[in-house]
C-alpha cells in the first residue's frame, strides 16, 4: 500500500487499486461518492492519453455496510525497478528511455485538443499570474520564519522576463503551443518497459492547471531530474523534445519554465516544513537556488561590443555571443546589406564618407536596434559590434532595451595604438573596410564613454571573453545547464 494526500493505493499481484480519500483540500473536494467517481473517470480518461494499457477501467469496492460502492482506478502494477527515478539515482543510463518519453510526450502534445479557454492559459498574464500567486504564498510562509534566501531576486527576475516578452507568448499562442498535457510530469510517475515508457499520473484534479505551454509541460520533467541530481540529463531531454516537437523556443524560455517549477516545488517544500517533515526546509532552499539559477540565466540581455578598428570588438563579440549561445548582430554587415552589397565586397571611404557618411550610419544603427528589439521581445539575448562612438547611439540603444526589459551592457575594447595598427596592416579583407587613416581620424574623434566596461583585448581572447563574462553575468559560474537543440538524425 502507499499512500498521498488524496488517495490510497493497493498493490495486488498485477494490478494497483487507487482508491480516492474524502477530503476536502479547498483545491479538490472528494467528500461525496459521487465525486469521487467523477475523479475516478477522469483520471482513467485522461491518463489513457499517455499509457492507455495501463489504465484498464473504473473498479468497485462493494460493502454491505456502505450506501453505495466506493469507485476506484483499476490499473496494471509496473515493475518498480523500472521507475526513471530510480534508474536515474542507480546512475543508469537512460538517455534512449528519455528519448522515448519525449517523443511521446511531443506526440501526446501534437494530438492535444485546442481551443480559447487552453490558449487563455497559456498568456503572458496568465503566466504573471501563476507567479504572482506562488509569490504571495511564499510571503506568508517567509512571514512565519521560513525565509529562503533569494526569494525577493527571483520576483524581480521573473517579472523583468515577463514584462517585456508578450509578444513571446502571444507567438507561442498563435504557434499552437499551448495544450491540455500532463500537467505534473515527474521521474516517479515514469516507467521504461522494453517496449516503451508508460507515463502516468496526470494532473486530473483541475484542467486549468493542465492548459499549459507544451514546453512547460516539459520542463518540470527536466526540473525533476535537476533535482535528482542529472542536469546534463535535464538538458538532453529538452533537447530531445524539441526537436521531436519542432518547437523554437528561445532558450531562455526553457530555462524559464524550469525556474516556474522549480519554485512551484519549492513553496510545496516550505508547507511541508511549516508541517514538520524532515528536511523539507533544505529542500526548498535547494529548490529556490535551482530557480534563482535559471531566472539568472534566462535573464534578457542586450550586450555592446565597441571600439575603434583593431581594437578587436568583433573578434570578441564573435566569441562572446558563441559563448553565451545568443544572436550575434554586426554594423559592419548590416550596412553592407542595406547596400545592397556583399558583406565581403570593398566599399572603402575616407572617414564620414560613402557608405560611411552620416546619413548611412544612421540608418545601419537604426537598422541594427530595430532588429534586435525584434529578438528581444521573443527572448533571444543579443551581442551588437558596432564602434557606438556617437553618444546618441549608445542612448537609443539604452531606451530600446529599456522598453523591452532588456539588460543592456556596454563593453568598451581597448589596446595599445600600436597594436591595433599592426592588426589593422595584417586584417583580412572583409565586412569591415576601416584602415588605419580612417582608425586615425576616428579616435581623434572618440568621445569618453564612461559607463561602459574596458576590455583589454591586447592579450589572448580567451582572457578578453572572461573580462567580458565576468561584466554580462557578474553572478559567476552559477549558470543552469545549457539547453540546446539536438539537431538528431531521422529515425
Amino acid at each position: 500500500m502507499r499512500e498521498t494526500h488524496t488517495a490510497i493505493v493497493f498493490f495486488v499481484g498485477d494490478r494497483a487499486y487507487k482508491v480516492k480519500k474524502p477530503v476536502d483540500l479547498s483545491f479538490l473536494d472528494y467528500t461525496t461518492v459521487a465525486a469521487r467517481r467523477v475523479a475516478c473517470e477522469r483520471e482513467v480518461a485522461l491518463n489513457r492519453r499517455f499509457s492507455p494499457d495501463v489504465y484498464l477501467g473504473l473498479g468497485e469496492i462493494r460493502s454491505p455496510h456502505a450506501e453505495a460502492p466506493e469507485p476506484l482506478v483499476v490499473m496494471r502494477r509496473m515493475p518498480p525497478d523500472r521507475r526513471l527515478s530510480r534508474l536515474v539515482r542507480e546512475g543508469r543510463a537512460v538517455d534512449d528511455a528519455l528519448r522515448a518519453v519525449a517523443r511521446q510526450l511531443a506526440a501526446r502534445h501534437a494530438d492535444a485538443p485546442r481551443s480559447r479557454e487552453v490558449d487563455e492559459q497559456g498568456t503572458r498574464d496568465a503566466l504573471s499570474s501563476r507567479w504572482e500567486a506562488s509569490f504571495a504564498q511564499v510571503r506568508a510562509l517567509m512571514d512565519d520564519g521560513f525565509a529562503p534566501d533569494g526569494a525577493a531576486e527571483i520576483e524581480r527576475l521573473v517579472r523583468r522576463y515577463l514584462a517585456g516578452r508578450k509578444h513571446l507568448f502571444d507567438t507561442r499562442i498563435e504557434q499552437g503551443r499551448v495544450v491540455d498535457g500532463h500537467g505534473d510530469l515527474m521521474a516517479e510517475d515514469i516507467f521504461c518497459l522494453d517496449d516503451g515508457p508508460r507515463v502516468l499520473d496526470c494532473l486530473e484534479f483541475d484542467d486549468h492547471l493542465r492548459y499549459i505551454d507544451g514546453l512547460d509541460d516539459a520542463a518540470f520533467l527536466a526540473m525533476d531530474l535537476e533535482q535528482l541530481g542529472a542536469p546534463e540529463a535535464a538538458a538532453y531531454f529538452l533537447a530531445q523534445y524539441s526537436d521531436y516537437s519542432g518547437d523554437p523556443a528561445p532558450p531562455s524560455l526553457w530555462h524559464h519554465y524550469v525556474a516556474y517549477r522549480a519554485f512551484v516545488r519549492a513553496k510545496v517544500s516550505l508547507i511541508q516544513a511549516r508541517q514538520g517533515a524532515s528536511g523539507a526546509e533544505a529542500d526548498s532552499r535547494r529548490l529556490v537556488t535551482t530557480a534563482l539559477r535559471h531566472l539568472r540565466t534566462s535573464a534578457i540581455s542586450l550586450t555592446l561590443v565597441g571600439g575603434l578598428p583593431g581594437s578587436g570588438k568583433t573578434t570578441l563579440s564573435g566569441a562572446l555571443a558563441d559563448r553565451l549561445g545568443v544572436t550575434l548582430l554586426s554594423s559592419d554587415r548590416v550596412r553592407k546589406e542595406l547596400a545592397g552589397i556583399p558583406a565581403d565586397e570593398s566599399a572603402a571611404a575616407g572617414y564620414g564618407e560613402g557608405l560611411y557618411a552620416p546619413e548611412w550610419t544612421a540608418k545601419t544603427y537604426a537598422a541594427l536596434l530595430d532588429r534586435a528589439s525584434a529578438l528581444l521581445s521573443t527572448g533571444e539575448s543579443v551581442v551588437l559590434d558596432a564602434t557606438w562612438s556617437d553618444a546618441r547611439q549608445r542612448e537609443a540603444a539604452l531606451r530600446m532595451a529599456e522598453r523591452v526589459s532588456a539588460d543592456l551592457v556596454a563593453l568598451h575594447c581597448r589596446v595599445p595604438g600600436d597594436v591595433a595598427a599592426a592588426r589593422l596592416d595584417t586584417r583580412a579583407p572583409g565586412a569591415s573596410d576601416a584602415d588605419l587613416a580612417v582608425a586615425t581620424a576616428m579616435a581623434a574623434n572618440e568621445p569618453p564613454w564612461a559607463e561602459a566596461v574596458t576590455i583589454d583585448t591586447s592579450g589572448s581572447l580567451d582572457s578578453a571573453v572572461v573580462q567580458a563574462l565576468s561584466a554580462v553575468r557578474p553572478w559567476g559560474t552559477g549558470q543552469a545547464p545549457v539547453f540546446r537543440r539536438s539537431y538528431m538524425e531521422p529515425d
